[in-house]
């Protein structure tokens, strides 16, 4: 499975979870929201996803070749 497809179901994920529970336990999970959402917008400006460093790590999202392209550059793009 693609990178990119894997982080948007994980955002996607946290997103709903984190309302149901501001829903049905405490307003303050919205932060979560906001923090998965913040984290959404600043990396379709950087390039920069902290997710896609865990699951590199951890082998998930198989190999795109992009340690053999220039340095710095993403598989989602």
């Amino acid at each position: 499975m693609k990178m990119h497809l894997i982080i948007r179901r994980f955002a996607g994920t946290f997103i709903l979870f984190s309302l149901l529970l501001a829903h049905y336990h405490s307003p303050n999970w919205l932060w979560l929201t906001a923090f998965v959402g913040f984290n959404l917008l600043q990396s379709s400006f950087t390039n920069f996803c902290p997710l896609e460093i865990v699951l590199k790590k951890m082998g998930v999202g198989g190999s795109c070749g992009c340690d053999e392209k220039k340095s710095g550059s993403s598989c989602c793009s």
